[in-house]
């Protein structure tokens, strides 16, 4: 049996970016989306090296050797040059790319990925989402504190934990191996897909259409009806076996390169020369871009920088510590770190920076002030709110209000602790306020 692979790559600006930081390839052996990401210039160029270094593993010459530790070993490449890069052209520093990629050897598929790109698969019926998204809120779903359906809607789902970037820390992708199925059917796309299309109707869409072209521009028009706020890059392949069809019946297509990485290089979609030579072209054609840059763009890219910066960028720099403490970089931390709630350390309430949740043994919370309030002084529904860490606030300014309205909530209510003995007629006609918390953090009755 000869497998091949039929495919199809779209690459979409989208409805609100100003330009693309997507980029693909999609050849006989090599399929590849990168998501590229840290403003003008910096997205573009870490997404089309990270192609340009995995294009010449597109060789029919790879042979059946360890596919796995060569994609792998690839990517680390791609990793090191990204560094290299950055050192030097200062402008593109925190720059970074997603990578979803397979890599076929026969009949043998190796996968590998970092970020929030995906695969999909269709094999006969079963609709399957193959990669699993390295980001904030997917830990949180992984550890039950939020449900698939809440991580859907939650404002960060776009911090990004794992990525392919100039960082000193080695951030490593998922691997595996796998048989390649004739009839299977492949896809590979952006967030800008996958963010904003349902589950089940990217299912129904790539069962409905059987050319894989028609299908990856259904799937493109589809997230730009949902708004298009991103980039949006599709590769749908199927694993046909080329026995099954009478000679010239199935008509391979050429290589295909797509967005960032295909800005002003058509000559490489159409090249014939192997390879390498397309990777060669792509990585001279992303340098001397940035070498030719004309100065009067220079306005314009500042300006649009905050419209194209991913969400993930702000947390770059406490990527390495978390790296460290649990061997996955946490992008989100940063912004845990700028918010505030009201909780209970012991039995004492205590305000916090940072938010009621832990990232493995690193625990996301710091308390910032201790009260002297005893938990148990406080009314319900006050009580149960604070003890789980309900009351939160995105400022210090406004957590010393929210402080403020609880204990004046308190004083107003009865007091949540019984007297500890009552002796004489004069301890009865005490008020319930005389034993609740004073507002400046302090009891009242000297507790």
């Amino acid at each position: 049996m000869s497998i091949a692979l039929r495919y199809a790559a779209i690459s979409d600006v989208g409805l609100v970016r100003a330009n693309n930081q997507d980029s693909a390839y999609a050849g006989p052996h090599l399929l590849a989306v990168a998501d590229g990401m840290g403003g003008h210039a910096g997205g573009d160029t870490a997404s089309s090296l990270a192609i340009a270094k995995l294009a010449p593993l597109d060789d029919e010459a790879l042979g059946s050797g360890d596919i796995v530790k060569r994609l792998k070993d690839t990517i680390e490449e791609a990793r090191l040059e990204l560094v290299a890069y950055a050192r030097s052209h200062p402008k593109v520093a925190g720059m970074g790319t997603t990578i979803t990629t397979l890599l076929r050897s026969g009949n043998k598929i190796a996968m590998a990925h970092m970020g929030d790109s995906r695969a999909y698969l269709l094999h006969k019926d079963e609709f399957t989402q193959v990669t699993v998204d390295h980001t904030f809120v997917q830990h949180l779903v992984d550890t039950g504190r939020i449900t698939p359906e809440e991580a859907e809607n939650h404002p960060q789902r776009s911090v990004v934990m794992r990525v392919l970037g100039d960082f000193e820390v080695e951030l490593t992708p998922d691997v595996s191996m796998r048989e390649a199925h004739v009839g299977d059917r492949w896809l590979l796309c952006s967030d800008g897909l996958s963010g904003y299309v349902a589950h089940d109707t990217i299912k129904r869409t790539l069962e409905e259409y059987e050319d894989p072209a028609q299908c990856a521009e259904k799937l493109v028009q589809l997230a730009l009806r949902a708004g298009g706020p991103d980039n949006i890059t599709a590769i749908v392949a199927d694993v046909i076996d080329l026995d099954e069809h009478p000679d010239g019946a199935v008509e391979q297509p050429n290589v295909q390169v797509v967005g960032a990485a295909a800005v002003s290089r058509d000559d490489v979609t159409s090249a014939q020369d192997g390879p390498a030579a397309r990777a060669a072209s792509l990585a001279a054609s992303v340098a001397s871009q940035e070498e030719s840059e004309p100065a009067v763009d220079q306005p314009s890219a500042v300006d649009l920088r905050d419209v194209r910066r991913r969400r993930w960028l702000p947390w770059t720099i406490v990527a390495v510590v978390l790296a460290l403490i649990a061997g996955a970089a946490g992008f989100g931390y940063r912004w845990t770190q700028q918010q505030y709630f009201i909780g209970v350390q012991g039995t004492t309430v205590t305000l916090f920076r940072g938010i009621p949740q832990s990232l493995g043994p690193f625990d996301l919370a710091t308390a910032i002030e201790v009260t002297g309030v005893d938990v148990a002084t406080l009314p319900e529904p006050t009580r149960s709110s604070v003890a789980a860490g309900q009351i939160t606030a995105s400022s210090r300014e406004e957590l010393a209000q929210r402080w403020q309205e609880v204990t004046a909530e308190t004083v107003a209510a009865p007091s949540a602790q019984p007297p500890a003995e009552v002796t004489t007629p004069t301890d009865e006609s005490s008020t319930p306020a005389e034993s609740a918390p004073a507002p400046n953090g302090t009891d009242a009755g000297g507790q």
